[in-house]
């Protein structure tokens, strides 16, 4: 390990001693208009091979080599586009202001332009979309979960499903650069903030499955971030009942930029209104900076780094349960003594040099450290009464309880760490010959893994220690299906135990794991624009391979996507999309239920087929945008794995096979006249088939049948400072059964999710404008919102927590709910 990071310091070193060659940079920049001079965002720029998009302020600056005869183009969807010829010298800037006219028939002139970017296979998403965006996880992730395709079901993470998928399964770039989620996390509360701060964000590009093979080897998706270079002075500073959030950025000279956020969080809002009562006490804290140096007009250095520090501390006293039916209602009270300790600490930093010897060729060389320090430590002792409510309306003892149909207790205790590093050293290129383009590239990571495992529990009922049986017979006459309030319509859920003559714990692991291991990962890309006859081809051709000196096995994937846009009135694109996905293990899928480690475990195989229709439009006079997807996704071997809240227990062999297939919907458009909003629908099914259980094809625990988002935006038409926006979640539950039960055994399902989120926007100074009162204009805008979170007070089930009765044989399923109503205020201001 010394050598490694002495390597990667020295080259990080002489990298900025190169700094006493600096020259000025080549480039053009300028602002984006309409007509009526109001700054156009998503611009798209381009100047040979280069290319950059405007700002929410309509401003871009775009880095450029030194040459003649060049023509700068300017593209936005629903505009006129417009160019300008010109030269230029070597470390000299070019402006170019441009005015752009709307047009009533416009998609036949933007294709002129820009072809390339009509076949773009990932779906992109507006910074100033992402701003509007409500609810207790606001960043990128929350707005990707309103997606086609995308599914989640607890507003307490940021992690999301994909067609089916785990979170395991999702690949995450930030400036090109694969980053991490924690390996220990086993609720949404825990999890603190992810890597991506959406105040920094430039560009945000989503692809749910059939993505090139230029991204990684995971099964699902690849979200694709990029921060932005900043061009002047600015500051962000935003505020909530959540937590804050300040970002610094400037340019120095014409040589160096700089952008720094720092964010704090704290959810004692969100869990307050859980039905545990207990002293929360967390803090989530990180710090991220990417600076970009530019050593001449053809050398580019760029560092990107990150310390975040996660802390979540909980004492609880006394939980309060209420569930059932009206003719069947219970309350679970559990008395709690002890205490948990979760602390996850992330350090990453990645150095980056790009060169471009000429407008066709860049060639980017990087070098990155990633390690997390992840504890788990505590110590719980809890008694529990369960009993039955009065329900009689004329009672004096309405809503008491009458009846206690049984008293247990547990302990769970764990002391669990575990510290991991991941360094890599990759090289990228991209050589753009007008229609052809080529990419490629390499890259060589090195993984250390420690981990100690220690954890159990105990559980008492009724003077009773129960011991670990894995076996479970479940009454399926008496159970049909468990409603909204978390009970079986038709009777109480339970489980049959069987009794032992020995005194047990109900579950034991210890274990420690030591895990070193290389990777050696390439890719070559080839994409190509045909015309035949009056038609449009677009083709990608990849290939990637990987090898993992843990298995020394190395997977080879191609790729490959069709698109077709014919000569219609009607701006169609048809799509087609195939490939070899392969997920090589990582550390979370290689350790099983006990701890141990399989050291003959192999990469999971997914093969996509994605067949789209992708058809922009015009209604009301407005653009619109309508994207169908239907998909099938056949998989072998699957490594099946337990889901509890956000925490995946894999079994760590490879003995299923499966496919997942599905439709995704998404109609997305200016519902109200310049503001995005869209709906999206997702049908999907996943199912495997584990070897020798003999059960054949069950639903997988990310089995998500039907999902319906809505993200809206509105204002005041005599007023549009007033804003709101919207956001509308309903999907259908996930399987699940008892605990340690057997795949076979998940035949239930939890209650629908269904939540909304509303925001009410009040903008107190617009960017760009000049006020009477002046302390206004001091700020470059400021805007405050009322955010209501769970509006319709929806009582959404995460998991279940199993109550046992061994007087009884019997198990009672109580409803681990998420959060309920809540009032949050948010301010934003940006100078």
């Amino acid at each position: 390990m010394s050598l490694l990071y002495r390597s990667f310091f020295l080259f990080a070193f002489s990298l900025f001693c190169l700094g006493g060659l600096a020259q000025k940079a080549t480039a053009i920049k300028g602002k984006v208009t309409d007509d009526e001079g109001v700054p156009l965002e998503g611009v798209k720029v381009t100047v040979s091979s280069f290319f950059t998009l405007t700002d929410e302020n309509g401003e871009y600056y775009l880095k450029i080599t030194k040459g003649k005869g060049y023509t700068v183009f300017f593209t936005s969807y629903g505009y006129e586009p417009d160019t300008s010829q010109f030269s230029i010298k070597e470390g000299k800037t070019k402006i170019f202001d441009k005015k752009l006219i709307l047009l009533p028939n416009f998609l036949a002139d933007v294709e002129i332009v820009d072809k390339k970017a009509r076949f773009d296979n990932l779906v992109g998403i507006k910074r100033k979309d992402l701003e509007a965006f409500v609810g207790p996880n606001s960043g990128v992730e929350g707005i990707i979960k309103t997606l086609p395709g995308v599914s989640s079901y607890s507003e307490l993470s940021s992690q999301y499903n994909v067609r089916g998928g785990n979170f395991d399964e999702n690949l995450v770039y930030v400036n090109g650069i694969e980053v991490y989620r924690s390996f220990l996390v086993r609720n949404g509360q825990q999890e603190g903030l992810s890597f991506i701060n959406s105040a920094m964000v430039n560009n945000i590009r989503f692809s749910a499955g059939g993505f090139e093979a230029r991204y990684g080897d995971k099964m699902s998706s690849v979200l694709d971030i990029t921060y932005r270079q900043p061009k002047e002075f600015g500051l962000t500073v935003e505020g909530s009942l959540l937590g804050g959030n300040v970002v610094y950025e400037d340019k120095y000279g014409k040589k160096l930029s700089a952008i720094v956020g720092a964010r704090y969080r704290v959810n004692q809002l969100l869990l307050g209104s859980l039905d545990t009562e207990a002293d929360f006490r967390p803090q989530f804290t990180d710090v991220q900076a990417y600076l970009t140096y530019y050593l001449n007009d053809e050398w580019e250095i760029s560092f990107l780094g990150n310390y975040a520090r996660n802390i979540y501390e909980v004492i609880p006293s006394v939980r309060t349960t209420d569930f059932g039916t009206f003719s069947e209602a219970l309350r679970l009270t559990v008395f709690f003594d002890g205490r948990e300790d979760y602390d996850f600490t992330t350090r990453f930093g990645a150095l980056s040099t790009t060169y471009t010897p000429s407008k066709n060729l860049q060639l980017k060389f990087s070098a990155s450290a990633f390690q997390t320090t992840e504890q788990e430590y505590f110590d719980v002792i809890g008694a529990y009464r369960l009993g039955e409510l009065n329900t009689n309306l004329g009672s004096d003892d309405f809503g008491e309880i009458s009846f206690v149909r049984g008293v247990g207790g547990f302990q769970n205790f764990a002391r669990n760490e575990l510290d991991a590093i991941v360094t890599n050293f990759s090289h990228s290129g991209i050589y753009d010959d007008d229609d052809l383009t080529w990419r490629w590239g390499v890259t060589l990571q090195y993984e250390d893994i420690v981990d100690r495992y220690k954890e159990w529990e105990r559980i008492d009922s009724a003077g009773y220690s129960i011991p670990h049986d894995p076996s479970f017979n479940i009454d399926s006459a008496v159970i049909t299906s468990i409603d909204t309030n978390g009970i079986p319509r038709g009777g109480v859920l339970y489980t049959s135990l069987s009794t032992a003559d020995e005194l047990e714990l109900f579950e034991s692991f210890d274990s420690e794991a030591f895990v070193s291991s290389a990777r050696v990962m390439a890719y070559l890309e080839r994409s190509q624009l045909f015309e035949v006859g009056e038609d449009d081809l677009f083709l990608n051709l990849g290939i990637r391979t990987h090898y993992w000196t843990f298995n020394n096995q190395n997977v080879i994937s191609p790729r490959a996507t069709l698109s077709w846009k014919p000569n219609w009135k009607e701006d169609m694109v048809f799509r087609f999309s195939s490939g070899f996905y392969y997920q090589p293990p990582f550390y979370r899928e290689m350790r099983d239920l006990e701890g141990g480690i399989n050291e003959d475990i192999v990469a999971q195989q997914s093969i996509h087929f994605v067949l789209g229709h992708d058809y922009q439009l015009k209604i009301w006079d407005r653009p619109f945008k309508m994207v169908t997807e239907l998909y099938y996704k056949h998989m072998d071997n699957l490594i099946p794995y337990d889901l509890d809240n956000v925490r995946l227990r894999y079994r760590a062999v490879n003995n299923a096979r499966g496919f997942a297939t599905g439709l995704d919907y998404r109609i997305n458009g200016e519902f109200v006249k310049g503001v995005d909003s869209w709906a999206s629908l997702s049908l999907l099914t996943i199912q495997e088939d584990i070897e020798g259980d003999g059960a054949g094809y069950l639903p997988r625990p990310t089995d998500q049948l039907f999902n319906f988002k809505i993200f809206f935006q509105d204002y005041l038409p005599r007023d549009p400072t007033f804003r709101v926006s919207l956001t509308l979640v309903v999907g259908t539950g996930l399987p699940f059964g008892p605990p340690q039960a057997e795949p076979e055994d998940r035949v239930f399902r939890l209650p629908p999710y269904r939540r909304v989120d509303i925001g009410f926007i009040k903008v107190l100074k617009q960017e760009g404008k000049t006020y009477d009162y002046k302390l206004l204009n001091s700020f470059k805008s400021l805007w405050v919102s009322l955010e209501v979170f769970n509006l319709l007070q929806t009582n959404n089930t995460v998991s279940y927590l199993w109550v046992k009765d061994i007087s009884t044989a019997r198990q009672y399923a109580v409803p681990n709910f998420l959060t309920g109503r809540l009032l949050n205020v948010k301010l934003v201001a940006k100078f």
